[in-house]
């Protein structure tokens, strides 16, 4: 069975070519355009990864991803922030926070493929 990545951003050609290079890489995808439609698909959907972007509407990805950890029943799940902000400050709030790692765009894709295939253990 594929595992499941949910693509959490509201820029729709991000969305768009991230699906696109997951789907070919074999990988179910989920897309929400805001935090709370993030965190309600988690729910739902018991992703295996979270691609979070920290500008997001209705809930940002800091406030997601600190609801994610402070939920015991997701400690399993895999976060990836994935965002324009790449200041020292930012990178260390989001580990802080209990990211698995943190990717600033521009992004190249193979060095996604691989930060998502280690924390799949793929």
């Amino acid at each position: 069975m594929s595992k499941t990545i949910l693509i959490a951003d509201d820029e729709p050609n991000i969305v768009l070519s991230l699906e696109y290079l997951l789907e070919r890489e074999g990988y179910r995808v989920l897309v929400a355009r805001d935090g709370e439609e993030a965190l309600q698909a988690i729910e739902r959907e018991a992703p295996d990864l979270v691609l979070l972007d920290v500008m997001l509407p209705r809930a940002s990805g800091y406030e997601v991803c600190e609801r994610i950890r402070g939920n015991p029943s997701r400690s399993q799940l895999r976060i990836v922030m994935l965002t324009a902000k790449g200041r020292e400050v930012e990178i260390s709030k989001g580990i802080a926070l209990g990211a698995d790692a943190y990717v600033t765009k521009p992004f190249a894709n193979r060095e996604l493929l691989a930060q998502i295939r280690a924390l799949l253990g793929d």
